[in-house]
Protein backbone atom coordinates (compact mmCIF):
# COMPACT_ATOMS: atom_id res chain seq x y z
CA UNK A 1 0.00 0.00 0.00
CA UNK A 2 1.99 3.07 -0.93
CA UNK A 3 0.70 6.47 -1.73
CA UNK A 4 -0.64 6.20 -4.89
CA UNK A 5 -3.23 3.80 -3.47
CA UNK A 6 -4.32 6.05 -0.52
CA UNK A 7 -4.35 9.06 -3.36
CA UNK A 8 -6.70 6.50 -5.46
CA UNK A 9 -8.98 5.68 -2.36
CA UNK A 10 -9.20 9.47 -1.22
CA UNK A 11 -10.41 10.44 -5.35
CA UNK A 12 -12.72 7.44 -5.21
CA UNK A 13 -14.72 8.62 -1.66
CA UNK A 14 -14.62 12.25 -3.03
CA UNK A 15 -16.42 11.48 -5.87
CA UNK A 16 -18.72 9.31 -4.17
CA UNK A 17 -19.40 12.34 -1.49
CA UNK A 18 -19.65 14.56 -4.19
CA UNK A 19 -22.31 12.83 -6.22
CA UNK A 20 -24.17 12.22 -2.73
CA UNK A 21 -24.07 16.35 -2.39
CA UNK A 22 -25.11 17.00 -5.91
CA UNK A 23 -28.13 14.20 -5.98
CA UNK A 24 -29.10 15.92 -2.63
CA UNK A 25 -29.29 19.19 -4.11
CA UNK A 26 -31.10 18.09 -7.08
CA UNK A 27 -33.81 16.83 -5.03
CA UNK A 28 -34.25 19.54 -2.85
CA UNK A 29 -34.02 22.02 -6.00
CA UNK A 30 -37.08 19.76 -7.44
CA UNK A 31 -38.85 20.29 -4.20
CA UNK A 32 -38.38 23.84 -3.84
CA UNK A 33 -39.62 23.86 -7.62
CA UNK A 34 -42.89 21.90 -7.09
CA UNK A 35 -43.59 24.04 -4.24
CA UNK A 36 -43.44 27.45 -5.96
CA UNK A 37 -44.88 26.24 -9.17
CA UNK A 38 -48.00 25.57 -6.81
CA UNK A 39 -47.53 29.13 -5.13
CA UNK A 40 -47.35 30.66 -8.85
CA UNK A 41 -50.20 28.78 -9.75
CA UNK A 42 -52.58 30.02 -6.86
CA UNK A 43 -50.94 33.75 -7.79
CA UNK A 44 -52.21 33.24 -11.22
CA UNK A 45 -55.50 32.19 -10.75
CA UNK A 46 -55.94 34.99 -8.40
CA UNK A 47 -55.16 37.49 -10.58
CA UNK A 48 -57.31 35.78 -13.42
CA UNK A 49 -59.97 36.22 -10.99
CA UNK A 50 -58.84 40.13 -10.05
CA UNK A 51 -58.83 40.91 -13.74
CA UNK A 52 -62.07 39.47 -14.19
CA UNK A 53 -63.46 41.87 -11.21
CA UNK A 54 -62.01 44.54 -12.36
CA UNK A 55 -63.27 44.19 -16.27
CA UNK A 56 -66.73 43.73 -14.86
CA UNK A 57 -66.72 46.83 -12.44
CA UNK A 58 -64.93 48.98 -15.43
CA UNK A 59 -68.07 47.95 -18.01
CA UNK A 60 -71.18 48.15 -15.44
CA UNK A 61 -69.95 50.98 -13.31
CA UNK A 62 -67.05 53.06 -14.60
CA UNK A 63 -67.97 53.75 -18.24
CA UNK A 64 -71.77 54.55 -17.87
CA UNK A 65 -70.56 56.78 -14.91
CA UNK A 66 -67.95 58.46 -17.07
CA UNK A 67 -70.70 58.61 -19.83
CA UNK A 68 -73.25 60.28 -17.39
CA UNK A 69 -70.12 62.71 -16.26
CA UNK A 70 -69.38 63.75 -20.07
CA UNK A 71 -72.91 64.30 -20.64
CA UNK A 72 -73.49 66.73 -17.49
CA UNK A 73 -70.14 68.08 -18.72
CA UNK A 74 -71.83 68.83 -21.90
CA UNK A 75 -75.10 70.17 -20.55
CA UNK A 76 -72.99 72.67 -18.32
CA UNK A 77 -71.10 73.99 -21.38
CA UNK A 78 -73.79 74.33 -23.27
CA UNK A 79 -75.60 76.48 -20.54
CA UNK A 80 -72.81 78.59 -20.19
CA UNK A 81 -72.33 78.96 -23.95
CA UNK A 82 -76.20 80.16 -23.55
CA UNK A 83 -75.45 82.74 -20.47
CA UNK A 84 -72.35 84.01 -22.84
CA UNK A 85 -74.28 85.31 -25.68
CA UNK A 86 -77.33 86.44 -23.24
CA UNK A 87 -74.62 88.61 -21.38
CA UNK A 88 -73.06 89.91 -24.42
CA UNK A 89 -76.56 91.23 -25.82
Amino acid sequence: MGIDWLRDLIICIFGLVATGVLIFIAVLLFSLYKRVRSVLDSVQAILGTVQNILAYTGDKLVRPAVQLLSMIQGIRQGIDAVRKFSKKR
